[in-house]
């Protein structure tokens, strides 16, 4: 005698992935848009980066023309100011700085800065930031580290 099995359907997302103007460091959909310098997603919500990591973001709707506001939410860890007492971190589009900031306390952060219309003419742009300094592999475990990133937006302004 035999038994039928059961078949279970299961709701499935074939939908082309979409990039987005605000990318979440836990978002699935998003890694593709965290382009180089990250680890692995922890606890579900955020990213340690390493000294230099880069991100891709949608050109919000009327940026090209009256530009936008780059806002990054961080965290500097207790274990980077510790060891390095102060870190700055820089961001840049299309080799154009738009933004810095020097870190001393660790805790939760955020960047905040303005992007002039001139670079954000296309459809995406990719946001480069470098650490200076940073923990070099080896210094806590085996990665290169810099911040734990939660996310990154731009808004029209």
């Amino acid at each position: 005698c035999r038994r039928e099995e059961k078949i279970k359907l299961e709701a499935t997302d074939e939908t082309e992935p979409m990039l987005v103007s605000t990318v979440q460091a836990g978002d699935p959909k998003a890694s593709m848009q965290m382009i180089k310098g990250f680890h692995g997603v922890e606890q579900g919500s955020w990213r340690w980066t390493m000294g230099r990591f880069s991100v891709t973001l949608k050109t919000p709707a009327g940026a090209g023309e009256r530009g936008a506001a780059l806002v990054v939410k961080l965290s500097v860890p207790d274990p980077v100011t510790q060891r390095l007492k102060r870190t700055t971190l820089n961001a840049s589009i299309q080799n154009t700085p738009v933004g810095s900031a020097t870190y001393t306390t660790a805790g939760e952060q955020t960047f905040r800065t303005d992007v002039p219309p001139a670079v954000l003419k296309n459809e995406a742009v990719t946001v480069e930031f470098a650490l200076e300094p940073f923990l070099a592999a080896g210094t806590l475990d085996g990665r290169e580290l810099g911040v734990i990133f939660v996310s990154a937006s731009l808004n029209t302004k």
